[in-house]
């Protein structure tokens, strides 16, 4: 199977690192579409409490409820160590979106066994599985 439609068929649960405020930023836009798709949504931003009416917390580490699926809005530079939280956080997929690529911890990622996909759009990859009709 498809490594993105496994995700989005498996994980309902996404904490998104990176989540604007800013209508405008495609993380917001994405983020918002995810939600409208039944998706359940924590936003990971520091010195922010709430965003599309979810709660967003300073750190991965401080989200509550068990890790599912950490989709990565933030420059490849700081990949690494977001990364190394979800391993150890027992996350089960990582999603890094377009510009976010990151060879040295996708793979870090697969070897302690998280599913991951890189360089895709999680809302563009959601559309066109329910195009071909793979989701409701």
């Amino acid at each position: 199977m498809n490594t993105a439609l496994e995700i989005l068929l498996r994980y309902r649960r996404i904490a998104v690192v990176g989540l604007s405020p800013n209508d405008s930023r495609p993380s917001y836009g994405v983020t918002e579409a995810m939600m409208g798709a039944g998706y359940e949504i924590t936003g990971v931003r520091p010195g922010v409490k709430h965003i599309l009416g979810r709660p967003c917390y300073p750190k991965l580490s401080d989200v509550p409820a068990p890790l599912e699926l950490v989709n990565v809005f933030r420059a490849p530079e700081f990949v690494p160590e977001i990364v190394d939280e979800a391993i150890r956080l027992g996350a089960k997929a990582i999603w890094l979106q377009l510009g976010v690529g990151h060879a040295e911890a996708e793979a870090k990622a697969e070897a302690a066994g998280l599913l991951v996909v890189s360089e895709r759009c999680i809302m563009v990859e959601h559309r066109r599985f329910r195009a071909q009709g793979l989701l409701a």
